[in-house]
């Protein structure tokens, strides 16, 4: 029995990508030098894809493939594929959740900690001579008993929550509803708004919908103030970066640290100017532990799918 096809969209670590050439006949769309040529040459085979969050599919590469069964998203979000596109044809979408909770949240919380006590320029400070020839570094803020948002209690967010009330934090969070699985005491606010006033610390932790696009945007930087700050390890598509980029150089809110980007990796030249932002390449999940369980998961689906067994997680 031949192997089945599948599109690759994007590159993937070699412990990845030997088992995946073992087990499938493997089309890298990433490679092709004329996209649509390849699509062409090979799409009417395609039986499955798989991707990363970032690179999905679109209704236009889904269209191109007429034979395809499921998609494996290596990664938790799904806002890049085409759902709807998808489920019309009854194409199967599968992602990789729970096994980059803990490392996300990680992230999220060190940034945080970075943003506030001033980190990434103390270390500069050190190295460039400045404590020597200048003193000690400026004073910058705690962390500890400050108030947090969480904006999104998924499981990340709740990973965040669980990490900062370890600091503690007053923790509040908004939703769609309040959690039934809060911790005791975590306190359910409405909008993004009213959790970015109650809130010095604004954690984005929630996935990214046609209705969550730009949720933070200006009204809610206003609302978190000159002393607030703001974290985001969800998606780019959440925040409106060009209110985010008025408000930190005008000093509406004290900070931003921030693992997504709109375009990445061409950030806005705005961001490198600042000084009160944490920068990171997107890598939240960049961890050797939890990038090989995300590859295990990613093949897993696509294993279990052509088995004919139940898909390990299937996106609903």
């Amino acid at each position: 029995m031949s192997r089945p096809q599948i599109l690759q969209m994007g590159p993937y670590p070699a412990w990845d990508q030997e088992p995946l050439e073992q087990m499938f006949t493997m089309h890298r769309l990433f490679e092709a030098p004329d996209r649509a040529a390849f699509l062409a040459q090979h799409g009417a085979q395609v039986r499955g894809i798989a991707t990363r969050g970032e690179l999905g599919a679109d209704a236009a590469l889904i269209a191109a493939c007429p034979r395809l069964e499921v998609i494996s998203v290596y990664g938790v979000g799904t806002d890049a594929v085409d759902l709807a596109a998808a489920r019309a044809r009854g194409i199967k979408v599968t992602n990789t959740p729970d096994v980059l909770t803990e490392d996300v949240a990680d992230l999220g919380v060190g940034m945080a900690l970075a943003l506030s006590r001033g980190m990434i320029g103390a270390e500069a400070w050190v190295r460039d001579g400045s404590w020597a020839a200048q003193g000690g570094y400026p004073l910058q803020r705690r962390l500890s008993g400050r108030r947090a948002g969480i904006l999104g209690l998924g499981r990340i967010g709740m990973a965040v929550g669980r990490r900062l009330a370890a600091f503690g934090m007053p923790i509040a969070y908004s939703g769609r509803a309040p959690k039934a699985d809060a911790p005791h005491g975590w306190t359910f606010l409405p909008d993004a708004v009213s959790l970015a006033q109650q809130s010095d610390l604004l954690v984005m932790a929630l996935s990214a919908t046609p209705e969550t696009r730009h949720i933070v945007d200006a009204r809610v930087l206003e609302a978190l103030g000159a002393d607030g700050m703001l974290v985001n390890i969800s998606r780019a598509a959440n925040l409106d970066e060009d209110a985010l980029l008025d408000a930190l150089e005008g000093g509406r809110i004290a900070g931003a640290a921030l693992d997504v980007f709109e375009g990445e990796p061409a950030l806005n030249p705005r961001f490198l100017a600042l000084r009160n932002v944490v920068l990171q390449p997107h890598h939240a999940s960049g961890t050797i532990e939890t990038r090989r369980a995300m590859g295990q998961l990613m093949r897993d689906n696509l294993a279990a799918h052509f088995a004919g067994r139940a898909l390990p997680s299937e996106v609903a």
